[in-house]
């Protein structure tokens, strides 16, 4: 991999547009004048820009946004761009489509964007729209609510196959609200926590679906990230000019991309004779570490898809932390704290930190890349110079994995 991330920024994930008076065309604009300060670049030198939006008809009604950066600032009018859905992973797939124009030639300087608009509807009513990321009129058609109903049945065959304490998943809950709180972006940093907020008790943290609390569940979010992304030959000019090293740059090494069908049941079904329960996802997280040459052993952390606590906890077997099913050694003995052997969502993850799906994939190598340049504030890492992300779109439908890394951290 030769692509650099030459700047980035994230919104303020605790932010409700629709109170602020604000649309999506605002937040836009915001990221896109964030994203080039940071990375100290003109609009103008941009060749291409790539928008990962999940539901923009949805909940703004508003389609067509790769047309979304020009109307918010005209200097782009006339660049290439483009917008990209993969559910949740939607961010993730406008980078590697970035990615590979980049490495193709086609362009030098790309400008990836994530963008979700969620709150400006009730709560039921957004968990409809979410619902199309499934297969639709097929599945959860019973449930009040489609997402927490289907990853209640992941953690149902954990139970089955394997054994599984919710006292493990309250653990990650607990591991990633704390996290936020040193997040100056994280959605819920200014919550109150107590441990009420984790109790087994339905009047303090009711049942959402299932098994599921609560506490088990990530946020509705209104947010927004963006990278600026470069060719080799561009960097080096860019840090020349700047009288900077790339050394301490980060780079985008290795990448791994996986997407099977819709439904979850088939998913589970074809694992049902033992094993990880997803080995689709095992495969992406691999082939991104092949593509980067490094091993788990070599990483330094990992921001992880924790649309539920459920979600994380099969993360943790499936990047081989731990073997099948036994996830909850890696929660007791530490190694995922953020001063522990290997972090997981120093951030926050989307649990603490908020989830507007369409940006969150761009918001997790935003995170790593910072991590690995010591960028990171209060969520570093001590000695961080190599991060992982694993995103997921739909009930692990659509896999993908970034592997980001920096010559020298800080």
């Amino acid at each position: 991999m030769t692509c650099f991330v030459l700047g980035g920024v994230q919104s303020d994930f605790a932010r409700n547009l629709a109170r602020e008076g604000r649309e999506l065309v605002d937040l836009c604009g915001e990221l896109i004048d964030g994203a080039l300060a940071d990375a100290q670049l003109e609009a103008s030198e941009l060749g291409v820009i790539h928008v990962g939006n999940a539901f923009g008809e949805l909940f703004t009604g508003q389609a067509h946004l790769g047309a979304m950066p020009a109307t918010a600032r005209p200097a782009l009018w006339g660049v290439p761009a483009m917008r990209h859905e993969a559910a949740c992973a939607s961010g993730s797939i406008a980078l590697l489509a970035a990615l590979a124009g980049l490495e193709a030639g086609h362009h030098e300087v790309a400008l990836v964007l994530g963008v979700e608009q969620e709150r400006n509807v009730p709560g039921e009513q957004a968990a409809r729209f979410l619902g199309a990321a499934a297969w639709a009129g097929h599945e959860g058609q019973t449930a009040r609510y489609l997402w927490p109903h289907m990853f209640s049945q992941l953690a149902d065959v954990y139970a089955e196959r394997f054994g599984l304490d919710d006292r493990h998943l309250a653990a990650l809950s607990r591991k990633n609200l704390g996290n936020a709180r040193a997040n100056p972006l994280a959605q819920t940093r200014g919550w109150t926590i107590s441990e009420a907020t984790f109790a087994a008790d339905d009047a303090q943290n009711p049942r959402i679906e299932g098994r599921l609390r609560r506490s088990d569940c990530a946020q509705v979010t209104d947010g927004g990230a963006a990278l600026i992304l470069a060719s080799a030959p561009f960097a080096e000019r860019w840090a020349r000019a700047r009288g900077r090293s790339l050394a301490s740059t980060a780079q985008i090494r290795g990448w791994g991309l996986s997407t099977v069908g819709l439904p979850l049941e088939p998913k589970l079904a074809r694992s049902a004779a033992g094993g990880l329960v997803f080995p689709h996802v095992a495969a992406a997280f691999q082939q991104a570490c092949a593509r980067a040459e490094v091993t788990l052993h070599e990483l330094c952390g990992v921001e992880v898809h924790d649309c539920f606590t459920i979600t994380e906890y099969m993360a943790l077997d499936h990047l081989g932390l731990t073997p099948p099913g036994q996830g909850w050694q890696a929660i007791e003995d530490g190694r995922i704290e953020r001063t522990g052997a290997l972090p997981v969502n120093p951030s926050g993850g989307l649990i603490g930190g908020g989830h507007p799906v369409g940006a969150t994939g761009v918001r997790m190598v935003l995170d790593a890349s910072r991590q690995v340049t010591g960028r990171a504030g209060a969520c570093q890492v001590d000695g961080a110079h190599t991060f992982a992300t694993l995103n997921l779109g739909g009930s692990a439908t659509t896999v993908a994995s970034f592997i980001v890394g920096a010559r020298a951290a800080g």
